[in-house]
């Protein structure tokens, strides 16, 4: 790890909301929901009442009733994070992309050209207001995980530096929750044993972590309590997987409104897959129940495919088995994503089936919603249904 603090995670504040305060002059300073049925976005006005993303409509307008609502404008939010995104490279030649409103930063080796970290931060601040008329919070440490810590505590519209000297005492009087890869179940876990904030994680033994929380997860908590962290920002990194989530709201579903949420998701990915020339080998289904606790599945296919019909399949199966759950719990959020992404043609496209779950692998569909367009062809489960709002990405 650099001996000096020159990792900076930049981060747009409340990103949709914010475009939409900056095109609206008349919602700026008041509450603003992007989204109807699902809140996709809180101002930081609305979130003074309360307010959250995923959470339903109509949730949102009972904590907040004076809240202006606006639909989602996804072309706008995607060509405001391209022009986020020019000022971050004209920054720095290392940027590493984590979503369309977030990214790290390495400015080592920038000081005498432009000043120290806390100098260039400042000026990509400024850059960011002045040429995308949004604002960012900037976080600068010797780490990814404190950089972005360091942005989460100075938000909305801050800068904050932690020196290396004072790593320990900002770290440590912070609650557990602020470790990265630690969700409600974990922090509820970690409360129950006393460990209530980062600088007790600290002072535990990794023994005592992965007998707790296993191997693979109290090692990592015991590292990163430490601020130990050697990833480095990996400019244009290559994707380990291409996805897409839906928030559901906290009305009940029935299976056959889930099934479709995630036909569609399925059929997102998949199209982007294509189009990218990707393969995967790994379909991995996210959920988040009523409660707020979270749930992953995963299953690895033989070979790599980018065939709709075959991880629609799988991730039918994935959302099978978790259905007990859903039906006593609730469902308010549904993801896919596919892992294990190869650019490489195998011999997978060409099998008429996958001996997992015996399905039919029907290139046709795909084949013409590719040359035709994707309204070309539907699925039966799909008519009369919405597909649900389909969120900017980074390039894939």
């Amino acid at each position: 790890m650099s001996e000096e603090a020159t990792i900076l995670h930049a981060d747009l504040d409340a990103f949709f909301a914010s475009v939409e305060q900056r095109d609206d002059p008349a919602l700026r300073g008041r509450p603003v929901l992007v989204g109807g049925g699902v809140v996709l976005a809180a101002s930081y006005e609305a979130r003074a009442y309360g307010v959250r993303g995923a959470m339903s409509g109509g949730e949102a307008r009972r904590l907040c009733p004076h809240a202006v609502v606006v639909p989602p404008r996804m072309s706008a939010y995607a060509e405001a994070s391209k022009a986020v995104f020019d000022v971050f490279d004209d920054t720095s030649p290392h940027v590493e992309g984590l979503s369309i409103d977030e990214a790290f930063l390495d400015v080592s080796g920038l000081r005498k050209v432009v000043g120290d970290p806390a100098e260039v931060a400042a000026r990509l601040r400024s850059a960011v207001r002045e040429r995308v008329g949004l604002p960012i919070t900037v976080g600068v440490a010797r780490t990814k995980f404190l950089a972005k810590v360091a942005s989460g505590v100075a938000k909305p519209d801050g800068l904050l530096v932690v020196d290396p000297g004072g790593e320990t005492a900002f770290l440590h009087p912070l609650p557990v929750g602020k470790l990265w890869g630690v969700g409600p179940v974990t922090e509820a876990r970690l409360r129950d044993r006393g460990l209530h904030t980062v600088g007790d994680v600290a002072r535990h033994s990794e023994a005592m972590l992965t007998t707790l929380l296993g191997q693979a997860s109290g090692r990592h908590l015991h590292r990163l309590a430490h601020n130990e962290d050697p990833r480095p920002v990996r400019h244009r990194r290559r994707r380990g997987s291409i996805g897409a989530q839906r928030a559901l709201g906290r009305a009940p579903r029935s299976a056959a409104d889930i099934d479709a949420a995630l036909t569609g998701l399925v059929e997102r990915v998949c199209r982007r897959m294509r189009r990218a020339d990707w393969r995967g080998r790994t379909v991995v289904l996210r959920l988040r129940f009523a409660d707020f606790t979270r749930a992953t599945r995963s299953h690895t296919l033989a070979a790599p495919t980018a065939r709709t019909a075959l991880v629609l399949a799988t991730a039918r199966q994935l959302l099978r088995a978790a259905m007990p759950r859903i039906d006593r719990d609730g469902l308010t959020l549904i993801g896919v994503a596919v892992a294990g992404l190869s650019d490489e043609a195998t011999a997978q496209l060409e099998l008429p089936f996958d001996t997992a779950f015996g399905v039919d692998v029907d290139p046709v569909v795909d084949d013409v919603r590719e040359r035709f367009g994707a309204e070309a062809i539907t699925r039966g489960a799909l008519l009369g249904r919405s597909p649900g709002i389909a969120m900017p990405t980074l390039p894939d």
